[in-house]
């Protein structure tokens, strides 16, 4: 998982409520296992009209909109299903930091694992940032991890909360595989014990064939 420290970058303003996981990835677009290539598929029903073309009213299809890393919405974002595949279809469309009052709860924590920072912020100051982001490609938001600011394009900072181990996790780019990879060396100690200790225990290699 790449790591999150700090992050300037244009945001795009999308001032809806209640957007779930259906509207960010489409159940049609679920039956791949892989965390690349949906992208293209984020907000399909918005993005695109029954004949595939662009809608150029969905702010993702304007520029500089294209090309942005942060999204700025209002409350109960990513609720509906469980499905990761959300902000898998997020970061692969280029979203590293999502803004909004509220979250649903398995997509915030699923925002996490996948190196998606959310940051709850109430909603007033979602509605000044979503008019910062309104000023176009010059007017970056900076999103810093480390001091837990954001930095308008006027100069003006807002502080965020954010748990401190979660915090760790992204800043040394962390996800659940990194966190176990960390003790490799006491599980490799582990099991040299285990086999000496119960010898009749077979050895497990993952991937092998039974």
């Amino acid at each position: 998982m790449d790591k999150f420290t700090e992050l300037t970058a244009i945001a795009a303003p999308m001032p809806a409520e209640n957007i779930d996981t259906d509207q960010i990835i489409p159940a049609r677009f679920l039956k791949t296992i892989e965390r690349s290539g949906l992208g293209k598929h984020a907000f399909a029903a918005q993005r695109y009209d029954e004949s595939g073309n662009e809608n150029p009213d969905f702010v993702l299809n304007q520029e500089p909109y294209r090309r942005a890393e942060i999204l700025i919405t209002f409350d109960n974002l990513g609720c509906g299903s469980s499905r990761e595949h959300a902000p898998w279809a997020l970061l692969d469309f280029g979203i590293r930091c999502v803004i909004a009052p509220s979250f649903a709860d398995i997509f915030y924590n699923n925002c996490f694992k996948n190196g998606i920072l959310p940051i709850r912020l109430p909603r007033e100051i979602c509605e000044q940032l979503m008019d910062d982001a309104r000023l176009g490609g010059n007017a970056r938001i900076t999103v810093d991890l480390e001091r837990k600011i954001i930095r308008r394009p006027d100069g003006g900072e807002v502080a965020f909360d954010v748990d401190d181990f979660r915090r760790h996790l992204l800043l040394e780019g962390l996800d659940d595989i990194g966190q176990t990879m960390q003790h490799d060396d006491a599980i490799g100690a582990f099991e040299q014990r285990r086999a000496a200790d119960k010898p009749w225990i077979p050895k497990i290699t993952i991937g092998a064939t039974p």
